[in-house]
């Protein structure tokens, strides 16, 4: 029996994950840090593992993310030179479609205004206005963000999307590049970040890049937590150029207790939930790369490292 040896700072997750390999594929060992058998793992299910873990364990053939992305591993300084894979599930699309559709009508229908209108307990309606008067941006024209602008502009929003390279989308207005990028910010009242996290895209949501939305526009993060400069963030909220900002995405995950942002004023966080493959998918494709790795054959939903995708 193959051992799979399963890492993560987050314990409940351990438990879940550990619980739905029993289930959905109970012909591997799923064990966790502190199990003897863990130094015979041949793979690493991994998401946000501790410093020095992955490092400990010598029979280490395959890295492989519990997730989409694979940025958490950074925070093993100790992560070998190894094959890595991620995790690709079908219903991911669907997921983050229905969290960004919830994002867009939050702020457009001005329902942040009126929760703190609650709090205050003033009856204030805000300003209707229809889907195609309000400007939304998404950074990030892959699967996913192709699908959302698409599925905001089939909604009737006025959306611009911004990718690396040339995009052409039916209803959306695209630009590209480093030459594109302030006139995709010029106006945007909602700012949609599902870049992956790469050396040019680090940092990217800061101060250059908000100073240039609609003054009192929002931001949602479902990228990395990387990508976010919090203290620009805060300065950003404070002067009234961002009304608020709705973030999914952190760079250490659980946000420690003792985070600025959890109390930060205008920010609404939601613990890594935009979408994320169930815990039996996780376990079925696991195993299916264990099964690959015995049998000679190329792993699936292998990443570049140095592309970080």
């Amino acid at each position: 029996m193959n051992t799979v040896v399963l890492l993560s700072r987050d314990s409940l997750l351990l438990k879940q994950l550990q619980a739905a390999f029993a289930r959905s594929a109970p012909q591997l060992n799923a064990v966790l840090m502190d199990d003897p058998a863990a130094a015979q793992a041949q793979v690493a299910a991994c998401w946000f593992p501790l410093p020095g873990s992955l490092g400990a364990l010598n029979n280490l053939q395959v890295i492989h993310s519990v997730a989409a992305g694979v940025d958490h591993l950074e925070h093993d300084p100790s992560c070998p030179d190894l094959p890595v894979c991620r995790v690709v599930d079908p219903g991911h699309r669907q997921g983050m479609t229905e969290y960004v559709r919830w994002a867009v009508i939050h702020y457009h229908r001005g329902f942040d205004q009126v929760l703190q209108q609650q709090r205050e307990q003033v009856w204030q309606r805000p300003l209707q206005r229809s889907a195609g008067q309000f400007r939304v941006g998404v950074m990030g024209l892959g699967s996913l963000g192709s699908a959302i602008a698409s599925d905001l502009a089939a909604a009737g929003y006025s959306v611009r999307g911004w990718a690396r390279g040339n995009k052409d989308l039916p209803g959306v207005q695209t630009f590209a590049g480093a030459e594109g990028f302030e006139a995709f910010l010029g106006g945007v009242e909602l700012l949609i970040n599902l870049l992956p996290l790469t050396p040019e895209t680090r940092g990217i949501l800061g101060s250059a890049t908000f100073d240039r939305l609609a003054h009192g526009a929002a931001l949602v993060n479902c990228g990395r937590g990387a990508h976010l400069r919090i203290d620009e963030l805060e300065h950003a909220l404070a002067s009234g150029q961002l009304r608020g900002a709705l973030l999914d995405v952190f760079e250490r995950e659980p946000l420690p207790l003792e985070h600025k942002l959890w109390s930060l004023p205008g920010v609404t966080i939601t613990p890594h939930m935009a979408s994320a493959a169930s815990h039996d998918c996780i376990a079925e494709q696991v195993a299916e790369n264990v099964r690959r790795l015995n049998a000679g054959e190329p792993l699936l939903n292998t990443v570049d490292m140095t592309l970080g995708y």
